[in-house]
């Protein structure tokens, strides 16, 4: 019999800062954070934006759909960002801030970012497929980086293949960029940078591939398994079947409150860690009342929480959705758009249900 894990609740307190658009591989589920892709649709007059895949290969899956009327620009760390920053934390309760892109290992100056948030005393995070962390990481770890969560989508360049658009099958770019994950990893891991690797489970036909991927890699760091926020049921139903084949036991389960994440860490493998995310079907009781997609089968995200953009006219916005684009607002507008009272009231009814439902403290 198979023992109930213990159970956690956190209080949000992170904002996803999206520092660039580009990217070196272009895998068929990404949802780029909401925003277009911007290499292919820059010039472009006419919406909605191109979902792709275009001239670069790769695919926005929302950006056709999401209302989205702006393309992403590179950050960089001067005053401007700061402000925003500044602005945005301080009005959700922020102390914890995560790099995305696009990927954020080929923003040259991805370190000095890094340094300007650990400078106004925020926790630095980062989701990366791994480009250029070799080259960065000795860097961003004197910067204060605390953990990255790399992607990696294959240990061999076939599985690697098999979740990317026609442009990137080649075999010999496919064994490049697996190498660049391997070393980006050992690179964080010397450089005192906490590592987690990041799976995303389509359905039952990547099974073999994440299995591979539990057992290559839960030597030496978390294994974190997503749901395919496209593929739903088949996705859960892969990551179950995984689970069950490492024998994995459960042993925590974490409901971040205020957002739709909820992860399980098991163990796996004798003592390696392995982490389950889920998305829940969390709504804010305001904004996404009246939204169209709000039912079982077309949120695909629920409310997963705060995201910073900067725009190619150089206004940074926020974002609550990357489904619902068209709800950004400007950061300059934020705190009379009353999105900031109804997250943060959010947040707190969230923490008393799930410490009341699980009879835990928050």
């Amino acid at each position: 019999m198979i023992k109930s894990p213990a159970v956690r609740v956190v209080k949000d307190r992170t904002i996803r800062i999206k520092v660039i658009d580009d990217c070196g591989l272009a895998c068929t589920f990404c949802h780029n954070e909401g925003t277009p892709v911007t290499a292919d649709n820059r010039g472009r007059t006419l919406l909605p934006f191109l979902s792709g895949p275009g001239g670069t290969g790769r695919v926005s899956i929302y950006s056709e759909t999401n209302g989205v009327d702006f393309l992403a620009a590179r950050m960089a760390p001067d005053m401007s960002f700061r402000r925003a920053v500044r602005t945005v934390a301080t009005a959700f309760e922020a102390d914890e801030v995560h790099l995305t892109g696009g990927e954020p290992t080929l923003h040259t100056g991805v370190p000095s970012l890094v340094s300007a948030l650990t400078g106004m005393g925020l926790s630095v995070g980062m989701t990366s497929n791994g480009e250029r962390g070799r080259q960065v990481m000795p860097e961003c770890s004197a910067a204060g980086l605390n953990r990255v969560n790399v992607s990696v989508f294959g240990t061999t360049a076939r599985e690697l293949r098999a979740v990317q658009s026609e442009r990137f099958r080649s075999a010999g770019l496919a064994e490049a960029k697996i190498r660049a994950a391997e070393q980006t990893i050992r690179a964080a891991v010397s450089n005192g940078v906490k590592v987690s690797v990041n799976i995303v489970v389509p359905g039952p036909a990547h099974v073999d591939r994440v299995v591979n991927l539990v057992e290559s890699y839960g030597q030496f760091a978390d294994v974190r398994m997503l749901t395919s926020i496209q593929d739903g049921p088949e996705s859960i139903a892969a990551i179950s079947e995984v689970l069950a084949r490492v024998g994995a036991e459960p042993v925590l389960r974490t409901f971040t409150a205020g957002t739709s994440d909820e992860r399980t860490l098991y163990r796996a493998l004798g003592s390696r860690a392995v982490y389950v995310k889920r998305l829940l079907p969390v709504r804010l009781p305001v904004t996404c009342a009246g939204c169209r997609f709000n039912n079982d089968t077309d949120c695909q995200e629920g409310y997963y929480g705060i995201r910073l953009y900067l725009t190619e006219q150089g206004e940074y916005m926020v974002g609550v959705c990357i489904q619902r684009m068209d709800l950004c607002v400007r950061v300059d507008e934020l705190l009379q758009s009353g999105i900031v009272e109804e997250v943060r009231a959010f947040k707190e009814a969230e923490v008393r249900r799930l410490t009341g439902q699980y009879g835990v403290a928050a």
